[in-house]
């Protein structure tokens, strides 16, 4: 399938997967790259530039396929040492970059002198526009029902998409609830250029996390996600759990007056590795999007990106080419 994301990026499906926390490690990304969609590694998974620098150059020795480093600008206790990061990515000879968060612009430079294309995450249209203006090469749209942070306008993607296609000159992908063909024939008919998985890919078989984590994704239903932060302006959607709970009921009490610092034993950095590596899957809150109701299987990267592209020309061909009726 060509579109303008498959030129842009040189990949053969337009799909890409996501940066995630704890779970965009380098055999997850070239997975889904050999698979001919656009792995991406979590850039500030690693702990410093140097780490981030050893695992691109791991991802290179697993595939010689294009893969992206994603790179996030969110409120922090401790700031990232963000030229050092961006300087590993360049020295690595990464040739795309998912940013997120805030307004990327200070690294925009960078990062295009060094012929690194860029796609910023956005949530809505006004911030798709502004990351259009900077020079970003294309943005994912983030609808509602996406997994981690899904802003404050609370617009599903069947609103969201159509309105990018309305505004934007620049190529993008459809992010929030995709899963399979029909999730990728959809954001296709809605001016979307492709589609951006992160929840389903967490339920692969080379996605580095525990089994638990796999199981738990199996297990729920789109009735079970959360919005927690609501009151920091920092929404997040979760997997419902004990943590879940603990922060909402925090949430409850204290109002307005929460802080941040209330929250650090269900939200700190800490939280990941204990859910994604150890298993715990009451450790703290997790991101996960409502597309966990569309997750029933784990199969290898390759297995699902060919049944996605199988079932959506199958939509194409014979589901809407029965539907259209001649003159």
């Amino acid at each position: 399938m060509k579109t303008r994301i498959t030129d842009l990026f040189g990949i053969e499906h337009p799909i890409i997967q996501g940066g995630m926390h704890y779970v965009g490690f380098a055999e997850l990304a070239a997975a889904v790259s050999n698979a001919g969609g656009l792995g991406t590694i979590t850039g500030l998974t690693q702990p410093s530039a140097a780490k981030l620098a050893d695992e691109i150059a791991r991802c290179h020795d697993l595939t010689d396929k294009p893969f992206a480093v994603n790179l996030t600008f969110l409120p922090s206790l401790s700031t990232p040492d963000y030229p050092a990061y961006v300087k590993a990515i360049i020295d690595g000879g990464v040739k795309i970059v998912e940013t997120a968060g805030r307004n990327p612009q200070q690294v925009l430079p960078a990062l295009h002198d060094a012929g690194i294309k860029v796609i910023h995450k956005c949530t809505s249209v006004r911030h798709s526009l502004k990351a259009q203006s900077i020079g970003c090469d294309a943005v994912s749209v983030d609808g509602f029902e996406c997994g981690g942070h899904p802003g404050e306008d609370d617009i599903p993607n069947f609103i969201l998409l159509p309105r990018a296609a309305d505004e934007l000159e620049i190529p993008f992908v459809a992010s929030g609830g995709m899963a399979d063909g029909r999730s990728l024939v959809g954001a296709l008919a809605m001016g979307a250029e492709g589609i951006n998985m992160g929840t389903r890919f967490i339920a692969t078989r080379e996605a580095p996390v525990h089994e638990n984590v796999k199981q738990a994704l199996i297990a729920a239903t789109e009735l079970d996600t959360r919005l927690v932060m609501r009151p920091l302006r920092n929404t997040e959607r979760v997997l419902v759990n004990a943590a879940t709970e603990r922060l909402l009921e925090k949430e409850k009490k204290l109002g307005g007056e929460i802080k941040f610092e209330d929250i650090l034993d269900e939200v700190a950095g800490g939280v990941y590795p204990k859910v994604m590596q150890d298993g715990d899957m009451d450790a703290g809150v997790w991101s996960c999007g409502m597309v966990a109701g569309l997750i029933h299987d784990v199969p290898s990267c390759q297995e699902l990106i060919d049944r996605i592209m199988s079932e959506a020309n199958a939509i194409v061909r014979e589901r809407l080419g029965g539907m259209t009726v001649s003159a």
